[in-house]
């Protein structure tokens, strides 16, 4: 039995398929604890996600933490769950959707699948069926604005591991980051002034990024740079003097020295100075999810308010906005550049079809059944 694998459904006659893979982080199929106990399991034992040696880290996550932690983070999760389901997914499904719309009126033949880094779908299996299409041509964008090892960095060793199991692997292109492309940095700007046009501007717009361990920075991990510079770009696009805007970092786990300043630390700051008003946007987080929902519009407003602050409001995340699918659609055709995706007339499609046919006529008169 051969070690690399094959699609099931191969002819020699079906036609080429360029794919766009979008992968996001994924999400528990349910806010209950059994749920969220599998995608912590598959999530915090990624050695990209955790860096500590795999000896001393998994009896801490099997011992302590799987045990403890699924049913606070279900309570969370059940704070924010929607009749559609998971946030993260509705929203994440609704983008792969648009692009490929979006995609489609812009003359390219493509199919645009979306997979989840942890939990399902699963990348493995959303590029299996994109090999049942004759997956010829594969791009595939991390939706993580900036570079960090352990978001974009751990969803291309996915593809890739998958990949490299194949028989016949399609041509690869990735795109690594966007965190200063213009579609992107005007999908924001929009999404702030469209806040602003029904609210008013604040006294403080905070910016709160993902936040990651200091060390990664020290070792040559791009992400914190690239954070500061999507925050400078959308505050010039904004018109925003410098003493009016302010970057921070949340979700830090452990006990390690994380990116700072610390977004909770910066929000009880904030709300003992007195701030009237402030709003809180999290520009590297593509759709709304636990981190912003519950972590940031609840739990940071308690901790804002609790201070002595007052006027807070969350600005949402992209999600579906037309300006961010738009934008989007922009970074992929560029990406796409190259590639024969144009969308075939009639006489294009006849002489394709002909084409297939007769390859499959030389298949089988060299012995293949297909």
């Amino acid at each position: 039995m051969s070690r690399f694998t094959a699609a099931a459904g191969f002819r020699h006659d079906q036609p080429e398929t360029t794919g766009v893979l979008l992968v996001q982080l994924g999400t528990p199929q349910a806010p209950e604890a059994g749920a969220v106990r599998r995608y912590l399991a598959e999530f915090l034992a990624d050695p990209r996600v955790i860096e500590i040696p795999r000896a001393v880290w998994m009896p801490i996550l099997h011992g302590i933490i799987l045990r403890t932690r699924p049913a606070r983070s279900a309570a969370k999760y059940a704070s924010i769950w929607t009749d559609e389901g998971s946030p993260l997914a509705v929203h994440s499904r609704r983008q792969a959707a648009l692009l490929g719309g979006y995609l489609g009126e812009a003359g390219h033949r493509v199919s645009v699948a979306l997979a989840m880094r942890y939990g399902e779908p699963s990348v493995g299996s959303v590029l299996r069926e994109l090999r049942e299409r004759n997956l010829t041509r594969l791009l595939v964008l991390p939706l993580y604005p900036q570079y960090a090892g352990s978001s974009a960095g751990t969803a291309l060793d996915a593809v890739m591991r998958e990949i490299a199991g194949w028989r016949n692997p399609p041509e690869l292109r990735t795109i690594k980051h966007f965190h200063d492309d213009p579609g992107y940095i005007a999908a924001l700007a929009e999404r702030v002034r469209a806040h602003w046009r029904t609210e008013g501007q604040p006294a403080q717009l905070l910016m709160s990024f993902h936040g990651v361990p200091e060390s990664t920075l020290l070792q040559g991990d791009p992400y914190h740079c690239e954070c500061l510079v999507t925050a400078r770009l959308l505050a010039q696009a904004l018109d925003l003097p410098r003493d009016r805007w302010r970057v921070s970092f949340q979700s830090r786990l452990g006990r390690a020295r994380w990116l700072q300043p610390y977004t909770e630390a910066t929000l009880r700051e904030l709300g003992r100075q007195g701030t009237e008003r402030l709003d809180v946007l999290c520009p590297g987080f593509v759709a709304d999810c636990l981190e912003t929902l519950e972590e940031i519009a609840i739990e940071g407003k308690a901790t804002y308010e609790e201070a002595g602050g007052r006027g807070f409001s969350y600005i949402p995340c992209l999600n579906d906005s037309p300006a961010f699918i738009h934008g989007l659609a922009g970074l992929v055709g560029r990406h796409l550049q190259g590639w024969p995706t144009a969308r075939l007339d009639a006489q294009a499609q006849a002489a394709l079809d002909t084409q297939l046919a007769q390859r499959l006529e030389r298949a089988r008169a060299a012995g293949a059944a297909r």
